[in-house]
């Protein structure tokens, strides 16, 4: 399958960005890393692999941005403030530098957005925030409340980053044109916080797919059996 290793300058974030994009050709489905994960780590996982008969079909090409966690939600060494700030940075980035140049690529002027663990909360947040951007949202093993993160304190952007927070309060039509699917299981740490999303879409009568699985923990194996299942439902 065809990788090719991109390097750019992003403006929102003042820094370079890397990023590896796998195939030739198909529907663009941006693949966020878990946690402090790399642009590589996707592929070093073997998640992108399990991908591989759509990618050389042609009927995905997956990018893999690189995360800036370490420089928001996880560190510690700067005050919540600056985390929230600088996570909503990247948003920006994503939506007004990244994914724009990948909806030229879609039939229908969106892009699927996925992730597995943190990547779930990364695509689901950008989902939830970018209804008009995004057609499809894959989210493996993801928790959507990133309280935790923010040592008590809590604001505007906090709010908007925080899907259990203004997914309840989310009018755009786009939502429920969004092919929404919350992947978990049994043994999975985040099936609680997906549950709980799974209700907040169903008061709004959004469709969705709550996809529990069997008893299989919160771990690469469970997501490489997802994935390509999903991927076969674009």
């Amino acid at each position: 399958m065809k990788e090719q290793y991109v390097k750019f300058y992003a403006h929102r974030l003042g820094r370079d960005i890397e990023t590896l994009v796998f195939g030739h050709a198909g529907y663009p489905v941006v693949l966020f890393p878990t946690t402090m994960g790399r642009y590589y780590e996707n592929k070093d996982f073997r998640l992108v692999e399990s991908a591989q008969w759509f990618v050389e079909q042609g009927l995905v090409r997956i990018f893999c941005p690189d995360s800036i966690n370490t420089d928001s939600w996880y560190n510690r060494n700067i005050h919540p403030a600056h985390r929230v700030h600088n996570h909503t940075r990247y948003d920006r980035f994503l939506s007004e530098e990244f994914v724009p140049q990948l909806q030229r690529l879609s039939p229908t002027g969106k892009v699927a957005v996925a992730g597995p663990s943190f990547g779930g909360y990364q695509a689901a947040n950008f989902a939830f925030r970018h209804p008009d951007q995004t057609s499809h949202l894959i989210s493996m093993s993801g928790a959507f409340d990133i309280k935790s993160f923010m040592d008590g304190y809590y604001n505007d952007e906090t709010y908007f980053n925080n899907p259990v927070d203004f997914v309840p309060n989310l009018h755009h039509p786009d939502l429920w044109r969004m092919k929404i699917i919350l992947g978990t299981s049994e043994w999975d740490i985040c099936l609680d916080a997906n549950r709980t999303m799974s209700g907040i879409l169903q008061a709004k009568g959004v469709p969705h797919w709550l996809d529990v699985r069997g008893w299989v923990q919160h771990d690469w194996p469970l997501w490489r059996e997802m994935f390509p299942h999903y991927l076969s439902l674009l």
